[in-house]
C-alpha cells in the first residue's frame, strides 16, 4: 500500500483502536477472565461455542459495559468499580512488560507525526492500561487525544468514541482514517463517517471475511506502509 496516497494529504488524522490493532494484547484477556472468575468459584466456559458466544456478546463493549456484563452473567457481588479495579491490577504489569506493538507500528507512528498528521486512540480498554502500554513503548507523545468508550454514551459499534476523538482533534469525521481489528470497531468507524482499515490479528482471524466486507481496506501489519 502507498501510505501517502491513503493517509496523506487526503486525511488529516489517524485514529487507532488499541487492543489487537496497535498492540498485540488480545492473547492475555482469556486467561485473565478465567483467573478472575476462579476467585468467585465460577468455572469459565470450556465449550468453544460458549466461549465464542461470550466473546461475541462483549465485542466492542466499553470497560464498564463489560464489567456490567460479567457482574450480571456470573452473579459477581463486587461493585462495578471493584471489578474494573481488579482487572486493571491483573493486566497492568502485562501491559507494561509483556504486550508488544504490532509490527511496524512504531515507525508508522513516527512517519505520521513527522508529516503533520494528528494521531489519536479510540479504545474500549481502560485509560490506565492504555497509558501503561503507550508509556512503556515510548510512544505516548505521538497522541493528541485518547478517548475510551467509558468517556462516551455507548461503546462500539456505536460511533460515539470515534466522533469524540474527531471532536478533540478539531476535525470533521470525514478527515479521519481509522484502524480497527474487530467488526464492531469497523462498524463504529464507518458509522462515524470515517475511512476504516481492518488490521489483521490472530484473535479475530475467524472474522476475516466479515472484516474485509465491512472495511474500506485491509492491512496485514504496519510494515505495509513503511
Amino acid at each position: 500500500m502507498n501510505t501517502e496516497k491513503i493517509i496523506l494529504p487526503d486525511h488529516d488524522a489517524v485514529i487507532f483502536d488499541m487492543d489487537g490493532t496497535l498492540v498485540d494484547s488480545m492473547w492475555m484477556w482469556k486467561k485473565i477472565d478465567i483467573d478472575y472468575l476462579k476467585r468467585y468459584g465460577v468455572a469459565a466456559p470450556h465449550d468453544p461455542q460458549q466461549i465464542e458466544i461470550i466473546q461475541k456478546e462483549i465485542e466492542g463493549m466499553s470497560f464498564t459495559e463489560t464489567a456490567i456484563y460479567f457482574k450480571e452473567k456470573f452473579k459477581i457481588t463486587d461493585s462495578l468499580e471493584q471489578i474494573k479495579q481488579d482487572w486493571n491490577q491483573m493486566a497492568y504489569e502485562k501491559y507494561c512488560h509483556e504486550v508488544a506493538l504490532k509490527p511496524g507500528a512504531a515507525p508508522f507512528l513516527s512517519y505520521l507525526h513527522k508529516n503533520g498528521c494528528k494521531i489519536a486512540i479510540a479504545s474500549s480498554n481502560s485509560r490506565k492500561l492504555i497509558q501503561a502500554v503507550l508509556e512503556s513503548q515510548g510512544i505516548a507523545s505521538y497522541f493528541e487525544a485518547i478517548v475510551t468508550s467509558c468517556d462516551v454514551k455507548a461503546g462500539k459499534p456505536a460511533p460515539d468514541v470515534y466522533l469524540e476523538a474527531a471532536k478533540l482533534l478539531n476535525l470533521n469525521p470525514c478527515d479521519c482514517v481509522v484502524f480497527e481489528d474487530i467488526p464492531a470497531g469497523i462498524m463504529a468507524g464507518k458509522a462515524a463517517g470515517m475511512t476504516v482499515f481492518a488490521v489483521e490479528d490472530e484473535f479475530s482471524e475467524p472474522l476475516r471475511e466479515k472484516k474485509l466486507a465491512l472495511a474500506d481496506g485491509w492491512v496485514r501489519d504496519y510494515t505495509d506502509f513503511i
